[in-house]
């Protein structure tokens, strides 16, 4: 297999073990998690809207996306995965443009959601994307919101994202992303019923990797919560620092000249 990035990133989906897969929100984030060890990096649409002062939910301007694109890529050797949620737009010709347009940025894989709109629409937009892609390679991974909206409960949950799963297959994904997910058997089921590489998400309750990798789980994402424990550490700091005392600021704590080295080293 070649080694390009887009062929890691795939190769990644099929190992020992699943994907764990750290979301970042911007190139610093980014490249503190290629140096902890993440062989990949995939932003997170939350983190990275809040990082710039916009709601979760498709609020995010196009040229703030395609900024952080560009400014992870260029600090990361690792391959990237972009959140698109939903692709900012119903018309699957504007969504295959701005696919491209993060493709061309550097990443090698999208994360594109269905949410509140109809699986037809979600698979119309990775259809418009395969083609306006040609023959440049992307990972799609198609998350369905069936599970963390309730949009369906129990055995009819898991039907209908077996049925949607199929549909976005069948359009050109990659991967199936359902995040809510934590029942070991509604992912066993799931698994064994898609041919897509099936994402989960980290949340409480979740059975641990090994677990998981048993009954066809492929990759787990941290979503934003590397962003929530960090807002949370330096609220936590700067609450204590405005009544006085400083002592939380100092630890623990990043090595200053340490982390200054990265963003002066090439990638």
């Amino acid at each position: 297999m070649s080694d390009t990035p887009h062929a890691t990133f795939t190769s990644l989906h099929s190992g020992g073990r699943p994907l764990l897969l750290a979301n970042a929100w911007d190139a610093g984030s980014a490249r503190l998690f290629q140096e902890a060890g993440a062989p990949a990096i995939a932003t997170s649409s939350a983190a990275v809207a809040w990082s710039r002062g916009y709601p979760d939910g498709n609020a995010l301007p196009r040229s703030d996306l395609l900024d952080v694109v560009r400014n992870i890529t260029r600090v990361c050797a690792v391959p990237l995965s972009v959140d698109v949620e939903s692709g900012y737009s119903d018309d699957p010709r504007e969504v295959a443009a701005l696919v491209a347009d993060v493709v061309g940025a550097g990443a090698v894989g999208i994360n594109i959601e269905d949410g509140a709109d109809t699986p037809t629409l979600l698979a119309d937009k990775i259809a418009a994307i395969r083609d306006a892609l040609g023959t440049t390679p992307l990972f799609i991974n198609a998350r369905t919101d069936v599970v963390l909206a309730s949009i369906a409960t129990g055995d009819a949950a898991v039907a209908m994202v077996i049925e949607r799963q199929a549909m976005y297959a069948q359009a050109g994904a990659d991967g199936g992303f359902v995040p809510g997910l934590v029942s070991l058997d509604d992912a066993s089921k799931i698994a064994q019923a898609t041919p897509l590489a099936l994402n989960v998400m980290a949340r409480p309750g979740l059975p641990s990797r090994e677990d998981l990798h048993r009954v066809g789980v492929r990759r787990i994402s941290s979503g934003p919560w590397p962003y929530t424990c960090a807002l949370a550490t330096g609220c936590d700091a700067v609450r204590a620092f405005l009544a006085g005392d400083t002592a939380p600021l100092y630890a623990p704590r990043l090595d200053f000249d340490a982390t200054n080295a990265l963003f002066r080293a090439s990638k």
